[in-house]
Formats: structure tokens, C-alpha cells, sequence
């Protein structure tokens, strides 16, 4: 084939199937995949953090008593990041089949750094452990108004 001939079939391609794009080279696409991948790395890392990072109250619980009448005296320690602001923390107890017997929700009022509770979880069948289920700083206005819910 003559120059002309390639000449003139590639302006027919060109105008039937339009300009090519300049492929990017190795390199460029390399450079790409691991710039991408870092940056999918960097927020699965964030992720990761913010679900699974330090929380904001931590407890422990220090321990447990039977008490009559199928209640049980649970007593446990709040250490908050914000001291200042009141939390709420979810208690409960379980039966013999691990099941939840009892639950109660507890104010923890402003105070210091890390606080001691203990408060008594009343069950509907007789309970052989308890523990604390989580904690909050989004405490319902029935439990900080001393007002009960009502519905």
C-alpha cells in the first residue's frame, strides 16, 4: 500500500470512528492503581477507627449479687471522656439459658472522670449474671427531668 492509500484510509477511519485517545503508558497506569489502592486503604484505616476505635465511656464491671425476689445487684465503673456531660448506660441480667431476664437503663450524672454505680436490675425469672449492655451521652428526657414516659 502506498502512503497516500494509509494516509486516506486512516482520515476515513478517523472520520468514521473519531480521534483516538493517547493511551496512557505502564508506568502512568501503575502509578494510578497504587495511588487508588492508597487511597482505599486510607479510608477502610478510617473506618476502621471511627467503628471500632476508642469509645467515648468505657465500663467495667466490679460485680454481682442475688438478691430476693428475683432481682440482682449489679455495680459496675463508668470512665467517660467528658466527665462534664451526663450518660446513660444500658444494664441487664441473664438466666440459667443466657437469656435477658432484666434490663434497666441508669443516669449517670455529671461527675468526675470515672464514677461507681450500683443499682438493682429486677427480673422476670431468676437471674445468675448481669452485666452492662452499652452506654450513651444521648440521655432520654424521661431519665434527666425525673418525668416517667408515658404510652
Amino acid at each position: 500500500m502506498s502512503r497516500e492509500a494509509t494516509s486516506l484510509s486512516s482520515e476515513l477511519d478517523t472520520e468514521r470512528y473519531g480521534r483516538r485517545r493517547p493511551r496512557l503508558s505502564k508506568r502512568w497506569r501503575g502509578v494510578l492503581i497504587i495511588a487508588g489502592a492508597l487511597a482505599l486503604g486510607g479510608v477502610a484505616t478510617w473506618l476502621a477507627y471511627e467503628n471500632f476505635g476508642t469509645a467515648p465511656i468505657d465500663t467495667e464491671r466490679v460485680g454481682f449479687t442475688d438478691l430476693p425476689a428475683n432481682a440482682m445487684r449489679l455495680t459496675f465503673t463508668v470512665t467517660r471522656d467528658h466527665p462534664d456531660r451526663p450518660a446513660v448506660c444500658i444494664v441487664r441480667a441473664q438466666d440459667v439459658a443466657g437469656n435477658e431476664s432484666g434490663r434497666r437503663e441508669v443516669l449517670i450524672p455529671p461527675g468526675g472522670a470515672q464514677t461507681s454505680i450500683s443499682t438493682v436490675i429486677q427480673n422476670a425469672r431468676p437471674p445468675v449474671t448481669a452485666d452492662v449492655f452499652g452506654c450513651s451521652y444521648q440521655v432520654p428526657a424521661y431519665l434527666s427531668t425525673g418525668r416517667r414516659p408515658t404510652g
